[in-house]
């Protein structure tokens, strides 16, 4: 069987680089010291923090803020484009029937 991904808690991630810019040590040290497998996760975490801000490390695929927002736009919107295709089928069938 595989290795299981590690996963890390939002709070443990935020915690973990506030350690790491509060300290002097390197990124390695603290990642071993905290049982990360290695210290290019404080950078990667680090610049997603400064990306997205509070938005950052929503965890198992949750969408926040304008993501969300536009995730639920384009379900909308595909459930109107549905509804308008099924209506003019019945439409453009409906007119053809009284052709006849």
């Amino acid at each position: 069987m595989g290795k299981r991904r590690k996963a890390f808690t939002k709070e443990f991630k935020e915690n973990a680089d506030n350690h790491w810019q509060d300290s002097g040590k390197t990124a390695d040290e603290i990642a071993e010291a905290l049982g990360i497998p290695n210290g290019k996760y404080f950078t990667r975490w680090k610049h997603q923090m400064q990306q997205k801000g509070a938005d950052t490390f929503p965890g198992h695929g949750k969408l926040l803020g304008k993501d969300a927002e536009i995730a639920q736009l384009r379900k909308e919107l595909k459930n109107t484009q549905q509804e308008r295709d099924i209506l003019k089928k019945r439409c453009a069938f409906s007119q053809n029937f009284k052709l006849k």
